[in-house]
């Protein structure tokens, strides 16, 4: 009897690890050379943005794990043993980092654009320097002396600090150390300098500091003094308490207050600071053997070169991509008018968020309309979105804001809007501890005819005009009755304790959203062994969730043709071993962030088209509010297939999501260069004079 040959088990990559790689993707961009300087400098600035929130979370979960001396496994990695490996990456990615940084710098520098330290000034940049610090910068810097301080959790991990070696060189005065905070939240982190003839000049703030130093310390008897850059990361995880006499805004104030004073998970630090200093600072804040200690260069914070300022042309940054009308929605007619005609499908940055401005506007002042809902994860500091609920509110409508305030790193921002609306008469309602609201969902209620009708925006991102201006988004506008009562559901759900509604359209998580698209994927199964056409064509952020990650793989080996166009994490790569070859993966990393989520199953040539809140994530199917709706106008449905058939055929940004070979460009045969996201706004930009688009 000849045994029958066992399938060999697929390994997941680990979470971690696949998302380090996407960052690295990103600073993939900053190293392309065919992007334009400054957007070079901008994608370094975004790295370490990313990089920061990745230690922020992520690691600093690891370490409680380590903390707790929790043994258990992490997809193939122990914690102690990932940690490791993260930093092993980290370190090779800060050096990749500081060579991408010098050609930068050494590629404006042929542009005529020059980035100068406090050695290198001449004396008129050093008097323009020094006056500019004694009026700006000297009011707002309190040195800290090392040894006098007292709580080292007084430092903020959102900051970097100078560490500042202070000597007498006649040795009469003992060598001290200070601390002073670079005040990057009063004063921009880049300084232009006065041009020279055709040369332009920029000084970091960091430098200037530097260069008055002794404006700072030489009444205290030092004449030497040597600054090196120091930043640590601390753990950002909310410990929420259980007080039920305190609201759930009084629970993620105190939580706010307690997160900066978490624990440090990252440190990084000049390489060239002496090791005798090093080691004070080390002891003095507490640095442990198990926080993740980085050989840095003299720059940290890197997330402030994503405002780095452009002194030179216009050839310099990227040609500007200005958002495109809606071929049906021309300013003079009303938005309500067009959205009870047909369903219309935004696609951000692409087109304008504008329209949805204009529509909670005209919401503010119609007479008809009775009620507003609308639910709010991130929004812009300086929101537009809440000005016009506020606008209605006073105007006398019935507004309901679900404010998640567990929105992490925006806490603050949604709980200065809570009391800002909450002032203005709107109602907030708030979710519970451990529960986010993640779906982006707006209902507006209008008395037509005798009765209510309702008019619904779901989208893939949040009601943001700053990020929908680089975020890639869909955001569905409709008055499907079918669509718009199981909205309703959705608001009535929040203020009617969670009790759980039926849906027959949405699909909603935590409730039944994991289930349906394995349902989905298990007709695509039945269909691919019954020799019917069957594949799927996903498009997410994120790939992690373990049962619908074996579902893939089982419906690769039934026959399923499937595609995934996957940003970020990824747990799963075509060339690992059990993998079928009827999965192909792709990545894409470009001047906008790929942010939309778009399934698309065969179905037996009966296409179901979902765009999504939510991506593939255990968080996202158990632990959150995510809201999948269903794309029904088949115009839209072959909008949507087209685009993803562009991304599909990029061959310049896309990058094959590799076991072997991470991060490897896509490059094929085709004739000319296909650049997805410029062809997608050409595609739209086509659109506006195609006859009944």
């Amino acid at each position: 009897m000849v045994k029958k040959k066992l399938k060999p088990l697929v390994q997941h990559i680990n979470r971690e690890i696949s998302w380090l790689f996407f960052n690295e993707r990103v600073l993939q961009e900053a190293e392309d050379e065919t992007n334009p300087l400054i957007e070079r400098m901008k994608f370094l600035g975004i790295y370490s943005n990313n990089l920061d929130e990745f230690f922020r979370v992520r690691v600093a979960t690891i370490n409680r794990m380590v903390a707790l001396k929790k043994s258990e496994s992490i997809m193939s990695y122990s914690p102690p043993k990932l940690l490791k490996r993260i930093a092993e990456i980290d370190a090779k990615q800060e050096k990749q980092f500081a060579a991408c940084y010098v050609n930068i710098v050494n590629t404006l520098a042929e542009q005529n654009i020059f980035i100068v330290n406090e050695k290198s000034l001449t004396p008129t940049q050093g008097g323009f320097v020094r006056n500019y610090f004694r009026e700006h910068i000297r009011p707002v810097i309190f040195p800290m002396m090392l040894d006098a301080l007292k709580d080292p959790n007084t430092l903020q991990d959102d900051s970097i600090y100078l560490t500042v070696v202070l000597e007498d060189s006649t040795g009469k005065t003992k060598e001290h150390l200070a601390l002073i905070r670079v005040p990057t939240q009063n004063v921009p982190r880049f300084l232009i300098l006065p041009p020279s003839d055709d040369k332009k000049y920029i000084i970091l703030v960091d430098d200037v500091i530097r260069y008055c130093l002794v404006d700072v310390f030489s009444i205290f008897g030092y004449d030497t003094f040597n600054a090196y850059t120091i930043k640590f990361t601390r753990d950002a995880e909310l410990e929420l308490d259980n007080d039920v006499s305190k609201s759930f805004l009084e629970i993620i104030s105190q939580s706010l207050k307690q997160r900066k004073a978490g624990l440090p998970v990252r440190f990084i630090y000049d390489n060239t600071m002496p090791s005798s200093a090093l080691a004070k600072i080390k002891r003095k804040l507490k640095i442990s053997k198990a926080d993740t200690v980085t050989l840095g260069g003299r720059y940290h914070n890197f997330k402030d070169f994503m405002r780095f300022p452009n002194i030179g042309g216009k050839e310099l940054e990227y040609e500007p991509l200005p958002p495109l009308p809606h071929p049906h929605l021309p300013g003079n007619t009303s938005l309500f008018t067009v959205i009870k005609q047909r369903d219309v499908l935004l696609h951000y940055p692409y087109q304008s968020f504008q329209y949805i401005i204009d529509l909670l506007r005209e919401a503010s002042i119609d007479p008809k309309v009775k009620s507003i809902y609308t639910t709010i994860y991130r929004v812009a500091r300086n929101s537009s979105v809440m000005n016009a609920l506020i606008n209605a509110a006073r105007n006398g409508k019935d507004v309901t804001v679900f404010m998640e305030l567990q929105a992490r790193f925006d806490e603050e921002t949604n709980i200065y809007w809570t009391t800002r609306l909450q002032e203005q008469g709107v109602k907030i309602v708030h979710s519970i501890p451990g529960f986010k609201v993640h779906s982006k969902l707006l209902l507006i209620g209008r008395f037509e005819n005798k009765r209510m009708e309702y008019y619904a925006n779901v989208a893939t991102g949040n009601f943001n005009e700053d990020t929908a201006r680089v975020y890639t988004d869909d955001s569905l506008l409709t008055s499907n009755p079918a669509i718009t009562i199981e909205v309703l559901k959705i608001f009535e759900l929040f203020s009617a304790n969670f009790k759980i509604p039926k849906f027959n359209t949405l699909v909603v998580a935590p409730f039944d959203m994991k289930n349906v698209f394995i349902k989905l994927l298990n007709t695509e199964i039945k269909n691919a062994k019954s020799g019917k056409d069957a594949w799927a064509f996903f498009k997410l952020n994120n790939l992690t969730e373990e049962t619908i990650v074996k579902k893939i793989l089982e419906a690769g080996d039934a026959g399923v043709q499937i595609r995934l166009i996957v940003r970020g994490s990824c747990v799963i790569a075509p060339d690992q071993p059990g993998v079928s070859k009827n999965i192909k993966l792709i990545s894409i990393v470009d001047r906008f962030l790929e942010h939309s989520r778009v399934f698309i199953f065969c179905n037996d040539k009966k296409e179901k088209y979902y765009i999504s809140s939510a991506d593939w994530m255990s968080r996202n199917f158990e632990h959150r509010i995510e809201v999948a709706v269903p794309i029904l106008d088949p115009t839209l449905k072959r909008e949507l297939r087209d685009m993803l058939e562009i991304q599909w055929s990029d061959n310049t940004k896309a990058r094959l999501i590799s076991y072997s070979l991470p991060n490897q460009y896509r490059r094929n045969d085709a004739q000319h260069k296909i650049r997805s996201q410029v062809e997608i706004y050409n595609y739209l930009k086509n659109k506006l004079t195609e006859p009944n688009s």
